[in-house]
């Protein structure tokens, strides 16, 4: 299994995450369910994914992910 957290792109998506977070703390509450909760499960989706990949058996497995 890879270290996923070696990666640049997963440290970069991982700061993303926060930084979106953050700024979507102060948007109205109409949105939370809205545009709020697309913005949370997008971000979050990418530094996701690439630890899921490193989780893979094998290199073949890792790039195809």
């Amino acid at each position: 299994m890879v270290n996923y957290k070696n990666y640049k792109v997963w440290q970069r998506s991982h700061r993303l995450v926060l930084q979106i977070y953050k700024l979507t703390k102060t948007y109205p509450k109409s949105e939370q369910f809205g545009l709020v909760s697309q913005m949370n499960r997008a971000c979050i989706s990418i530094p996701t994914n690439i630890a899921e990949g490193c989780g893979r058996e094998t290199q073949k497995e890792l790039i195809r992910q």
